[in-house]
């Protein structure tokens, strides 16, 4: 036999083996099965086993929680406020008051996204309780933006304090937030769920 044609055959014998091998392990008829789709939700969804990983990756959704809605405020409320593009007859004072309007919105569900996350962390938990009551606050202030003025500042500075302190809250805790400016896209749908 002349080596191509050997490794012809080997490669033959193994590929038998290993479909043999795969027939023989598969799954029997008595097993559910899993949708393709939940299947792909379980694969991409990580699953802590221990209480330390839980509470690893409930900081770390929280930091990414709390940094959207404080890039968000920052971007789109805090920045334009000082800018005095929420002022009446300020140029483009329309747009600014849309993307603030979304951004309120996102920042007030990222920051309750944030708050559900802390609950896996009992030391996190205990900090973030006595904001919950800024954070519901935070619901009513898009239309103090709309106002303009000293109203209009008034909501701004109170979104960036309620940020600042669900910052420090986290940092008292190790986990340090950092300000991440969302996507459009992002601000839109998060701004609706």
């Amino acid at each position: 036999m002349t080596v191509p044609m050997r490794r012809l055959v080997v490669a033959l014998v193994v590929c038998c083996a290993l479909v043999a091998g795969a027939t023989a392990c598969g799954s029997s008829s008595t097993t559910s099965r899993v949708p393709p789709a939940a299947a792909e939700h379980l694969a991409a969804t990580p699953s802590p086993s221990t209480s330390a990983q839980r509470q690893k990756f409930a900081k770390t959704r929280f930091v990414l929680n709390a940094g959207l809605a404080a890039g968000a405020t920052y971007k789109w409320i805090v920045k334009p406020a000082r800018e005095g593009k929420f002022k009446k007859g300020a140029k483009h004072r329309r747009r600014a008051l849309v993307k603030a309007a979304l951004a309120g919105a996102f920042s007030y569900n990222r920051l309750k996204a944030a708050v559900r996350n802390a609950q896996g962390d009992p030391a996190l938990a205990r900090a973030l309780a006595p904001l919950e009551r800024g954070i519901e606050g935070l619901k009513n202030l898009p239309a103090s933006l709309r106002r303009g003025g000293s109203s209009g500042d008034q909501a701004a500075n109170s979104f960036n304090n309620v940020i600042n302190q669900v910052k420090d809250a986290g940092r008292g805790q190790g986990a340090v937030v950092h300000n991440q400016v969302p996507t459009t896209s992002q601000l839109v749908s998060g701004a609706r769920s």
